[in-house]
């Protein structure tokens, strides 16, 4: 069952919403050569203490493992659940920036990709492209739209580019839990899965590769690279289906659909 929510229930996923979008820029910001990932990841601490909400990520369980970070932050190759640590970010380097806040019970979830200085063209293409792609699955998600449908549109993004999706990682449902149902794959046929109903709260979440698509898991347990060492971009958006346009929940001044 993908869980509906109420106009109040609905009023609550926006407020914590604006506060994960709010971090999230404050913490974009901070991002340049000579930082550590560790003090990217207490600063965003810090923002949220003094927001009064407490991180999604922090001390989340996956089996036997628990995560340690904050927030994820993931460098170049990486794709996605990247760990804080005294590693330096670079000029040149793109960095993920994914962040989830737990206020009053709802999450807002919210990620973006930002690169350090100039970057090489492809790369700045990646970035570009797989933001276009988040914003083309918005623009289709509304009441009667086929979860496939949101899906092909991302891959079909990626593939126009000549760039992959990574296939083993996905978008989800959000609301009191981090993870709901439905899964949404970056990849789909159009026509198929369920159809949207107002009420729905989606973490769309396309994460497209340089290269190819493979992936492999860290030591760690929780941070993803690419399998050919390429770099991959990651954006993320929590959006309300309604019988109309859809609402970007995590809305930031940055975002502006084309």
């Amino acid at each position: 069952m993908i869980p509906i929510k109420s106009a109040k229930e609905v009023e609550k996923m926006r407020q914590a919403c604006r506060t994960a979008s709010e971090i999230l820029d404050r913490v974009s910001e901070l991002v340049r050569p000579g930082i550590t990932t560790k003090e990217v990841d207490e600063a965003a601490a810090a923002f949220m203490q003094e927001a009064k909400v407490r991180s999604a990520f922090l001390g989340y369980r996956l089996g036997h493992r628990v995560f340690p970070g904050n927030i994820c932050i993931s460098l170049n190759d990486e794709v996605v659940h990247g760990i804080a640590s005294q590693r330096r970010i670079q000029y040149g380097d793109i960095v993920k920036l994914d962040i989830g806040v737990i206020e009053n019970g709802w999450v807002g979830d919210t990620a973006t990709t930002v690169p350090v200085g100039i970057v090489e063209e492809r790369i700045d293409q990646l970035l570009r492209v797989t933001e276009n792609a988040l914003e083309r699955a918005i623009r289709i998600a509304r009441e009667g739209t086929r979860l496939g449908d949101i899906c092909a549109e991302i891959e079909d993004e990626a593939r126009r580019n000549r760039f992959s999706v990574v296939r083993e990682f996905v978008g989800h449902g959000v609301g009191r839990k981090l993870h709901e149902e439905p899964q949404i794959p970056n990849y789909g046929k159009r026509g198929s899965g369920p159809r949207l109903k107002a009420g729905m709260t989606l973490a769309i979440e396309p994460m497209i590769n340089l290269g190819t698509a493979a992936v492999r898991l860290l030591d760690d347990g929780w941070t993803v690279r690419t399998a050919d060492g390429m770099p991959s971009a990651h954006f993320e958006h929590t959006v309300l289906i309604t019988r109309n346009e859809p609402e970007i929940l995590t809305w930031r001044a940055k975002t502006q659909l084309k």
